[in-house]
Formats: C-alpha cells, structure tokens, sequence
C-alpha cells in the first residue's frame, strides 16, 4: 500500500555505503500531527537539485512500509515522489515543531515505543577522537566498492571524504548522563567548511562553541 506524507526535515546522517543502494543517507523529520518519520533509502547524492533538501525543508513523499524493519516511524520512500515545498525560518514555528517531538528523556521515548525522539539535554559537552589512517582508508574503499558497483544508469559521484574525527555528544536528560555519537552529516560538513578557513584545532573549537553555547 503506497501512502502520502508530508514532513519538516530535522535529520540527515552521514552517507552510508549500501550493497542494495551504493549509498544511502538516513534522513527524517516530524509531520503535520507531531509523529516522526525515517525516510529510507535516501540516495541523498544522487537526487535531482529539485528534489535536494536540507534541515527545516518541508518535504512531500510517497512511501510503503518497510519489508524488514518494523520501527513504526520508518517509511520507505520512492525517491522520484520527492517534492520540496517550503522551509521553515521562522523562530516561533520551529520551536512548536520541536516541542511535538520532545521527550524528558532518551527511557520516556523508548518506554512510549519511540526510537526517534528530540531530547532537551543539560550540561551538554562535544568530545572527537581523530580516526586512524586505516579506518579512514577502510571506509573509502568501502564506497569505492559500492560506486563500483553502482547501476549504469546512476551518475557518477564524486568521492566521498570521510570526516577524520568521530563525534561524541555527552549530555544529561532526566533519566541521567549520556553519550551519543554524533552522525550528522551537517557536523561533518561544518567540520570540512571551518577546516577549509582555519587549522584544525580552530575548526573543532568552534564547532564545540556552536554545539555547546550558542545552540544551548
């Protein structure tokens, strides 16, 4: 059964080699009645400059349920439905979309049967560990495997950089302290953008200063 929905986006991880996909990008983001939404398989690198999104765009799709993932939040979507519709910028409306997503804690979600929630954390801190040449390498054989085998209709892609810092974010919320890795994609951008202005101790900080105070 093939239905329609219509989200804001909040998330998109980083790319992920795909054996079925070449590469895929886990995207998703809250609809109209507050209820998230995965949207998967997103070939985000592959998509149409029309059908390009980022985070706040409000995006229509069609979608069927997935075969072998029984999360009630995902959908599995026909990339070729993607419609851009609008993008949210203002304050006040941003802050109702998050507050319908919002949990008290990462136990509340999961004991509601959520397993996409927004979390309000406290005494939020970021902390990176620089990857090893070998597993940098590693994952870029691994999607050089994977455009290798790419459908010959697909365009080619240009080769894709993996970030050399693994994110951590720490935080509290009111069932106790955490740490998440950070795989959004935007962290590894805003990594790759502020390396390009300034030395690498420079770009982290800032991103640190970004994360940790001026969003809080």
């Amino acid at each position: 059964m093939v239905s329609k929905s219509r989200v804001t986006i909040l998330v998109k991880a980083s790319p992920q080699p795909s054996k079925t996909y070449s590469e895929t990008v886990c995207c998703a983001g809250i609809d109209g009645s507050g209820k998230w939404k995965r949207l998967y398989p997103i070939r985000f690198r592959h998509l149409s400059d029309d059908r390009t999104f980022s985070r706040w765009n409000v995006v229509d799709f069609k979608f069927k349920l997935p075969t072998s993932d029984n999360r009630r939040e995902s959908c599995h979507v026909f990339e070729d439905t993607i419609e851009v519709n609008s993008k949210v910028t203002n304050k006040n409306e941003k802050s109702r979309i998050v507050e319908e997503g919002m949990f008290a804690s990462e136990k509340h979600a999961i004991d509601a049967g959520s397993s996409l929630a927004l979390i309000r954390p406290r005494n939020v801190r970021l902390s990176w560990k620089k990857r090893p040449t070998t597993e940098l390498e590693d994952i870029k054989s691994k999607y050089e495997r994977q455009m290798r085998q790419a459908s010959l209709f697909d365009e080619e892609l240009a080769a894709y950089e993996p970030c050399p810092f693994k994110f951590t974010m720490h935080y509290e919320d009111d069932s106790g302290p955490k740490s998440k890795t950070c795989a959004d994609w935007e962290t590894e951008a805003a990594f790759w953008n502020f390396n390009r202005k300034y030395d690498e101790d420079k770009a982290l900080s800032y991103i640190e200063q970004k994360y940790c105070e001026d969003y809080v």
